[in-house]
Parts: C-alpha cells; sequence; structure tokens
C-alpha cells in the first residue's frame, strides 16, 4: 500500500441545479496544482439536501455519474459524493465512487428524519468497503456518521469517509464525531460538508476534516470555499497498528 493524496472541495452549490454545480466544481478541479489519488465531494452536491427526491433524481448512469467518470479519467483518479438516484422504483441517496474504470456506490443507510429524508428516500442496507489503489475506503454519508456500530472497523477498511450537508448548528457534533471515529477504529477519517445557505434557510459552516488515526487533525477547511489536499501515509498508520493494536480486542457483533 502507498501513500494516498486526498483533495477535500468544500463548495457552497446551488440549490436543485446540476449542470450548474458540475461547471462550479470543475472549475475548482481545474484549479488544483497537484494531481490527487482521491477527491472528496460533499453529499448531494448537484442539489443540495432536497427533499424534492423524484423532482432531482438521475438514473443509474446518468449525467452526473457520466460527469463523474469523465474528471475521474482526466484527472487519474477516484473522485466521490452522492447524488439523488432513482433506481427501480425508489430513490435513493447514493454516494458514487468512480474511478476511470468504474463506479461503485454506496446507498445511505440512515436517513435523516429530522428532515423528512426517510419519507422522500430508500434506506440502503449494505456497507460498502472500496478498494483503489491499494486503499480499503469506507463509504459513509452524513447522518450515518452518528452511528457508530455501522462504521466499526472489522479490520477491512484504512480510510472512512463522510460526506454531508451538516447544518452549522450542529457543527461541534459533526467535528467530535469525525475525530471520535478515527480514534476508536485506527483508520483515517475524511469528512466532506458544504458551506453557504440552502433554501430551506439552512445554514452550512464547512468544516470539512482530514483527520489521523491518532486523532490528529490534518486539514481543517473552517467556513471556506477552498480546496485542500493531504497526504495520507500508509507507513505511519501500520506502525501505529502495530504500536496500538486496540483492534485485537474488540467485540464481536453481527449487524442486522
Amino acid at each position: 500500500m502507498q501513500d494516498m493524496k486526498v483533495s477535500l472541495v468544500q463548495r457552497e452549490l446551488a440549490w436543485e441545479s446540476p449542470a450548474e454545480n458540475r461547471d462550479h466544481i470543475a472549475d475548482a478541479l481545474d484549479a488544483m496544482t497537484e494531481r490527487p489519488d482521491l477527491v472528496v465531494l460533499p453529499e448531494m452536491f448537484t442539489t443540495g439536501f432536497s427533499m424534492n427526491a423524484v423532482a432531482n433524481a438521475e438514473a443509474p448512469g446518468g449525467p452526473s455519474e457520466q460527469w463523474l467518470q469523465r474528471q475521474a479519467r482526466r484527472l487519474d483518479c477516484a473522485i466521490t459524493g452522492s447524488i439523488a438516484v432513482r433506481d427501480g422504483e425508489q430513490v435513493f441517496n447514493r454516494m458514487l465512487f468512480a474511478t476511470p474504470e468504474a463506479c461503485h456506490h454506496y446507498d445511505k443507510r440512515h436517513l435523516f428524519r429530522m428532515a423528512g429524508e426517510h419519507k422522500r428516500y430508500q434506506g440502503g442496507k449494505a456497507r460498502v468497503v472500496v478498494n483503489w489503489r491499494g486503499w480499503r475506503i469506507l463509504l459513509q454519508v452524513c447522518y450515518d456518521l452518528r452511528f457508530p456500530v455501522f462504521s466499526r472497523n472489522r479490520n477491512d477498511y484504512d480510510l472512512a469517509l463522510y460526506v454531508a450537508n451538516w447544518p452549522a448548528a450542529r457543527r461541534a457534533h459533526w467535528r467530535q464525531l469525525l475525530i471520535a471515529r478515527a480514534i476508536e477504529n485506527l483508520a483515517y477519517v475524511i469528512g466532506v460538508n458544504r458551506i453557504g445557505d440552502d433554501a430551506n434557510g439552512l445554514h452550512y459552516s464547512g468544516d470539512s476534516l482530514a483527520i489521523g488515526p491518532e486523532g490528529d487533525i490534518m486539514a481543517d477547511l473552517l467556513d471556506q470555499p477552498a480546496t485542500t489536499s493531504v497526504t495520507l501515509s500508509a507507513a505511519q498508520l501500520e506502525a501505529y497498528r502495530q504500536r496500538f493494536p486496540a483492534h485485537r480486542d474488540a467485540d464481536v457483533f453481527q449487524l442486522d
């Protein structure tokens, strides 16, 4: 496993305007001076956190998925974020993980009932870990962060990704829980959130973070539009797990 360079893209999102958001993000990608292995975008990066599920949903393989794959091929990297996807009769908040060769996906399991997400979207069932350039990467979306059993490391991932539209009113929760997930799972954690205001009057403070396995903050984007890259050290991760093998004492459990 080699080191991995990850770019966090924190931006304001135009409400229910996929083409505008894709163009805006493409400009940010064009401005990068270094080529990453992985680019992480926010949750629902094409629309904002809209409950107009059916109206916003794209078909599998639709315009945004195609756009992600074009960016992955152009930059020779993986790129990930979530969008609304209508698959069969159901709409999912689907996290797409596009590489130059393929597009994997994870459907958000924990739906944010306080916004009625559980009434508009179908929850996913599967926990998804993808392999990219030697790294095992757990895919998670926003509210999943509050449920540590679902993201417990079973010695099956090295990096957990959380993409989000997490309001500023609960920014302390976001920051503390991301740090906790890194510490308890002996893994790198990256959380990418949006900034600005949405059509529901919610304000988002960003606070996108990259966190090391000991809970150290490697990057903090605060509340500004920014693209920041961090290098995740495979050697340091392995050395820490050898030095502090808490995972050997983890409780055995089965998730229903």
